[in-house]
């Protein structure tokens, strides 16, 4: 699998000024794993980056006969960490204002490929959602990092046979919820282009097409931007929104297609500042479900590394 970071890094493990220590250096090498990690885990870019920097601490602190392997100590760290602040994030996510989305990630085309651009999607995200945090934890370190039952367990200090139960678990949710995916990214951008231009036409017909019937568009606003509280259902009525809200778009209102968790998804921008972004769930022919992001807290890690 390959390791996904984030576009702007977390606090530097050396000083600038100095050439970086082994320990540093070592930590460094295994940074993109372990936000990687945490960033599935916590569906957050700024919640990863804090558990990083507490693994990095903590790091710093190990006696060596506390490590025996360096990828498998921090891994457990991490995992931990996410374990526990994802007690208070489901707290907090009972009182959030509307649907919850994941923070958007800026990616790179040539760093996210096949397996890896499924499991870091907003729409994979969401089915993480709604596993429980062991559960969570078990699928991805098995499923998508790799690591064996046996260190799954020692990591999660839980016995082998308890671990492959919660995967089993893990797998039949995953595989009653799991999204589409495109067979390509181009088949996937086409659609994302084709939304754009035909919400912008003002034809709702067009965009219709364009939709699975069933199509369900979710918005996150976290009650710090305008947004639909409820999700909107049915093709029809997804075209009938995304036409009504991009025909109220100011004058200096723009969009364009970027990468975003591994797909092409849409960012809107008013007087250059980004204040939404679009993701897409497609099968390569039509457009499953829309996620749209525009909590300006969740936006700003993305502005950041897209200017």
């Amino acid at each position: 699998m390959t390791d996904v970071t984030d576009a702007t890094d977390a606090t530097d493990a050396t000083d600038a000024t100095d050439a970086p220590t082994p320990a540093a250096a070592t930590f460094e090498a295994h940074r993109p794993l372990l936000f990687g990690i945490a960033y599935r885990m916590l569906g957050s870019a700024a919640d990863a980056e804090d558990v990083v920097q507490e693994a990095w601490l903590r790091w710093q602190r190990a006696a060596p006969a506390e490590v025996r392997s360096d990828r498998a100590y921090l891994s457990t760290v991490v995992t931990r960490l996410c374990l526990d602040a994802l007690k208070s994030a489901r707290a907090r996510r009972e009182t959030y204002v509307g649907p919850w989305l994941p923070e958007p990630l800026a990616t790179r085309p040539d760093s996210v490929e096949g397996a890896d651009a499924e499991s870091i999607s907003i729409a994979f995200l969401v089915v993480l959602e709604s596993l429980t945090p062991a559960e969570r934890a078990v699928y991805l370190l098995h499923e998508v990092f790799d690591y064996p039952h046996a260190e799954i367990a020692t990591m999660l200090g839980r016995t082998e046979a308890s671990c492959r139960q919660t995967l089993k678990r893990a797998r039949e949710a995953v595989r009653a919820r799991r999204p589409r995916f495109a067979p390509s990214r181009e088949a996937h951008r086409r659609l994302v282009d084709a939304f754009g231009a035909t919400c912008a036409s003002g034809d709702v017909a067009a965009v219709t097409r364009l939709l699975a019937a069933d199509a369900t568009a979710w918005s996150d606003g976290g009650g710090k931007a305008f947004a639909a509280r409820r999700p909107v259902v049915g093709a029809d009525a997804v075209a009938r929104f995304f036409v009504g809200i991009f025909g109220r778009a100011p004058a200096d209102a723009r969009r364009e297609v970027v990468e975003v968790n591994g797909w092409p998804a849409l960012v809107g921008r008013i007087g250059g500042r980004i204040v939404s972004v679009l993701t897409f769930e497609t099968d390569g022919e039509r457009i499953h479900a829309v996620r749209t992001v525009l909590n300006p807290d969740k936006l700003a890690r993305l502005a950041a590394a897209l200017g």
